[in-house]
């Protein structure tokens, strides 16, 4: 039997296949090759600090790349401080650096570094994005990422392999977001957990590599492991255009490759779609909603990044002007594309529009200015719409597609594009492009770099460090909540936040206040007052950790005094960062028993350490209720040992002796 693109880049990167780790069966563990990585500043100062604490002298993969694109607001010091560590660190360890202003970190990768057939880790949760050329691309945290770049394998459950078959062409004023908008519709935002999403199929053709790009970025708002999509002729095009042909390489499914799971999309049936507020899974039909007045149209980030998909709005809005109320936000996403946009004209008829433009990087997506008004509908390109994410309490983000923006832009309210009085403009990308590479700052060499000294600002502190997992464990449950929290709301995004990545004692302040505002002093007196108990515990629902994947939102919780979880189901990378800090991950195995926990019951797991280490049971005492009931773990030996020792830090900083 054949193989499928999923299965050739696992089997061609996989490690330790055998002794009980590494065989290609769903569940199992694998560990995988990294031939690349990449970081962002949200999450890549604290790789950085990682590798301090490791001992690293020069990372080992092919190519590793650190981008500032998430904090580029300069309202005081502690921004500007986390660029210059981050410089010195790409100096020290042989690392390209992205600079401020060169653009979002996933297109401006695909363009410049991505291969065909290489693997890549990278420390956000869009990494998957690279998928659109034929990578096996893969968001992880950042303790992940710096193992990566220290050379040891990228260790993952092997997941499923699910299928898309795609046929037919798209229709006049539809787009790839609608595409990845429809997938989300049919099996919202947990449908895709533990798979690799792979698409295939005729209507590929009539989609560009950055088409593909924004369906690959957005599998990840499905949960998925990953997206892929074959290496064709199309990958080959755009490698050429970007003057990297020679970086192509065929790679596509076999004739009789079969798939864990199928599904199929005719491309010629689906419409204009839009994910309301505030789950990227919840997706209705533009024409559903049309008529409601808005307040922001906004274009650009990580999940519409293509030429396209700006020179589409612009010709859409040439010769017009946005309706009064509207602040239309053009983010570019790359500086190569806005050269390119403003050679070809395209900024032009943006600008005289009425739009408002703004630097290349991820800017509002996360929060980092171009907030909405309170409580007024924001129309955004961008991949996801968290409560509190854009930066403002209540908001009203709706997901869309570059044409519904425009559209809804010049009448001021929401509007399906297809009842615009205009034909639709079809655009081919020129192949004669603006390459730019000159922010882009290459690595020194190894005996240059050995010299080299960090440079750390105020802001910038240590990665605590963490005790080992105690014998008994009695916790306190600090907070209980329901399905879907995401790590948005465990540690939320934005101006006020952001800026803190690097320093964990200052950032922790915030944990959950977007849940609840008195967890931290709860957290606090759990930690620091109480005797008689071992930190906390908290208590999720279904997928609990859903969307980045910022550590943070496990280190923070951690360093708070958090030593165990319960909850019905776990987002992957987030089940991952907190068994990398120490932090015990449990899920039960009732509705039950999740119903008969009250915020504030006291837990109690004796001989923890021997519980997890003899089997996937752990015994758990409600001391308050006093009742017990059972739950489960599924780490593998390996995490068991990471936990018992206090987290993954621990364990590599031996290894590295």
């Amino acid at each position: 039997m054949g193989q499928n693109v999923a299965q050739k880049l696992i089997e061609s990167h996989l490690v330790r296949r055998d002794g009980g780790t590494g065989e290609m069966e769903p569940g199992e563990e694998i560990g995988l090759r990294i031939d690349q990585t990449l970081t962002q500043d949200a999450t890549g100062t604290l790789v950085m600090l990682e590798l301090e604490a490791m001992g690293l002298e020069r990372v080992q993969t092919e190519l590793s790349a650190q981008y500032v694109d998430h904090n580029l607001i300069q309202e005081d010091n502690k921004n500007p401080d986390d660029h210059l560590f981050l410089r010195s660190a790409c100096k020290k360890w042989g690392i390209w650096y992205s600079k401020p202003g060169n653009g979002v970190s996933h297109p401006v990768h695909q363009e410049r570094f991505g291969v065909p057939g290489k693997t890549l880790a990278g420390s956000d949760s869009h990494t998957p994005a690279a998928g659109a050329i034929g990578m096996l691309a893969i968001g992880s945290g950042g303790l992940e990422v710096a193992l990566a770049m220290a050379g040891e394998p990228l260790n993952i459950k092997m997941p499923q392999v699910w299928g898309v078959e795609l046929t037919g062409e798209l229709p006049d004023w539809v787009s790839a977001k609608d595409v990845i908008l429809e997938m989300l519709r049919r099996h919202g935002v947990d449908g895709g957990k533990n798979r690799i999403i792979e698409y295939y199929g005729p209507g590929l053709a009539s989609l560009s590599a950055m088409d593909r790009h924004v369906i690959a970025n957005m599998g990840t708002e499905l949960g998925a492991t990953s997206t892929v999509f074959p290496s064709d002729e199309e990958v080959r095009r755009f490698l050429r255009r970007q003057g990297r042909e020679d970086d192509w390489t065929e790679l596509v499914a076999d004739a009789d490759a079969e798939y864990d799971v199928h599904e199929q999309i005719d491309l010629g049936e689906l419409e204009p779609l839009c994910a309301l507020p505030s789950s990227p899974g919840n997706v209705v039909p533009v024409r559903e909603v049309a008529g409601r007045p808005i307040y922001q149209s906004y274009v650009g980030s990580s999940a519409n990044p293509g030429w396209r998909d700006f020179a589409v709005v612009a010709e859409i809005v040439r010769g017009k002007e946005v309706h009064d109320r509207v602040s239309f936000d053009i983010n570019p996403t790359s500086r190569q594309i806005l050269e390119n946009l403003t050679r070809d004209g395209h900024l032009l008829s943006l600008i005289q529009s009425g739009a408002r433009l703004h630097q290349a990087g991820c800017n509002g997506c996360i929060g980092m200015g171009q907030a909405p008004a309170k409580g007024r509908i924001s129309l955004r390109t961008v991949p996801r719409n968290f409560p509190n994410r854009s930066g403002t309490e209540e908001d009203e983000v709706y997901l869309v597609s570059p044409e519904t923006a425009a559209a809804s832009a010049l009448r001021g309210e929401i509007t399906d594009p297809r009842d615009l009085d205009m034909d639709y403009p079809r655009l081919d990308e020129p192949d004669d492009i603006i390459i730019d590479e000159d922010m882009l700052v290459p690595p020194l060499p190894e005996d240059e770099a050995k010299s080299y000294e960090l440079q750390k600002g105020p802001n910038v502190t240590q990665i605590p460090d963490f005790d080992p997992l105690p014998d008994n464990l009695c916790a306190p449950v600090a907070l209980k909540m329901g399905d879907d929290i995401s790590t948005d709301e465990i540690l939320r995004a934005g101006a006020q936040v952001l800026p803190l990545r690097s320093n964990i004692p200052e950032i922790s302040t915030y944990t959950f206040d977007v849940v609840d505002p008195e967890y931290y002093d709860r957290a606090l007196h759990y930690r620091d007052e109480d005797d008689d108990v071992d930190g906390h515990s908290v208590v999720g629902g279904c997928n609990y950790g859903q969307g980045s994947s910022r550590e943070h939102a496990a280190l923070a919780p951690r360093f708070l005094g958090l030593r165990f979880a319960i909850a019905k189901g776990y987002a992957r990378i987030h089940w991952q960062n907190l068994a990398n800090f120490g932090v015990l991950p449990l899920e039960f195995q009732s509705d039950e028993d999740y119903e008969a926990i009250d915020q504030g019951d006291t837990l109690r797991i004796s001989d923890v350490r021997e519980q997890i280490q003899e089997g996937c049971t752990v015994e758990v005492e409600n001391v308050t209720k006093g009742e017990t009931f059972e739950a489960v773990h599924s780490l593998s030996a390996r995490q068991v040992v990471m936990v018992l020792a206090g987290g993954l830090i621990k364990v590599m900083q031996e290894k590295l002796r």
